[in-house]
């Protein structure tokens, strides 16, 4: 994981009115062992992070600049501590402006994972620890507590500027119930969301129960395939990285690598070519499947407790919703 340029500020502020303090660094941070552990630890926190969102740049405005900013680095018209050292001040004002929100550490990390670069700006906090000395004693010692990451976004540099279409180069740490304290986080970057991770994710999950009906499958396969879903989308949530729909496809039928996105495309689910996969979304998702006798179930795991009940005494399902289609050959049939 190359790091083109990596620099760290420091923003002092208590959630009681007073005033933000900025200790600006002067110069970028040099290459080292310890920066490059850091970046991979908070990659992989990052990535390990529910409740993020996906989307994209506001239109440059006074209220938000970072874009243009961040373009006037990439082009070379300032350097990489300039440009952090303008950003960090803006976050510090808004910061100002947030009664709830509290100071820590930024960093601003530019870096190569492959062909792509990236942008990554994370509000670090310390944790009080202790550490054994070389001579065995005991002492206070602090921690960046990356368990501990609320404020955060990743930008994907390479796909803003070469596709003009996406509506999903960034992602940031949305925050629990839509918490307010992130807000003044997102206005910093200037972001607003383009992809709705969790219902991109359903929807992409209805289909695939769609495709396992429309085939036909034995309840053996359509186990392997759900699992070969499920363990494509966590892996890719996992590295961070959206899910391609071409390639789960292959991964769902190696034979066929074709034939779920056939599906996806014919029945017209208005599904990204990417979507980011929505981790809480992807807990939920388990099919509880059985046929014989003429009768055939099949229900997403998530759904037992709510629309379906279990009666184990009298081995009875209780069904509550009824799927329309269902209801319409049911009632044509009384009639």
């Amino acid at each position: 994981m190359p790091i083109r340029h990596c620099i760290v500020h420091l923003i002092e502020k208590k959630p009681d009115g007073t005033p933000a303090m900025l200790h600006a660094r002067d110069s970028a941070l040099g290459e080292s062992q310890a920066m490059e552990n850091l970046l991979a630890d908070l990659n992989e926190s990052y990535n390990a992070k529910q409740g993020k969102a996906w989307g994209l740049f506001h239109e440059e405005s006074g209220a938000y600049p970072f874009s243009g900013w961040l373009k006037d680095y990439l082009d070379g018209n300032r350097d990489f501590t300039a440009f952090s050292r303008e950003a960090v001040e803006h976050l510090q004002k808004l910061m100002e402006e947030s009664n709830l929100s509290t100071g820590g550490h930024v960093l601003f990390a530019h870096y190569q994972q492959g062909m792509t670069d990236y942008l990554a700006i994370a509000l670090l906090h310390h944790s009080e620890g202790v550490a054994v000395t070389d001579t065995l004693d005991v002492t206070p010692a602090k921690h960046l507590d990356l368990g501990q990451l609320h404020l955060a976004a990743r930008i994907n540099i390479s796909e803003w500027q070469h596709n003009q279409n996406s509506k999903q180069y960034i992602s940031f740490i949305k925050g629990k119930n839509g918490k307010k304290v992130s807000e003044y986080f997102r206005d910093f970057i200037g972001c607003q969301e383009g992809v709705d991770a969790p219902s991109e994710t359903r929807t992409l999950l209805k289909a695939f129960s769609d495709f396992v009906e429309s085939e036909d499958l034995p309840e053996e396969q359509a186990r392997e395939k759900t699992s070969a879903l499920v363990g494509y989308a966590t892996s890719q949530a996992k590295r961070g990285e959206p899910m391609t729909l071409e390639d789960l496809s292959e991964v769902i039928d190696e034979e066929r690598p074709r034939a779920f996105y056939d599906h996806i495309r014919n029945k017209d689910y208005g599904l990204s070519p990417e979507i980011p996969p929505d981790k809480r979304t992807l807990n939920q998702f388990r099919r509880f499947t059985g046929r014989g006798e003429g009768l055939s179930i099949s229900f997403e795991a998530h759904l037992l407790g709510s629309k379906v009940e279990y009666d184990e005494a009298r081995d009875m399902l209780i069904i509550r919703q009824l799927p329309t289609q269902l209801k319409d050959q049911l009632k044509r049939n009384q009639g």
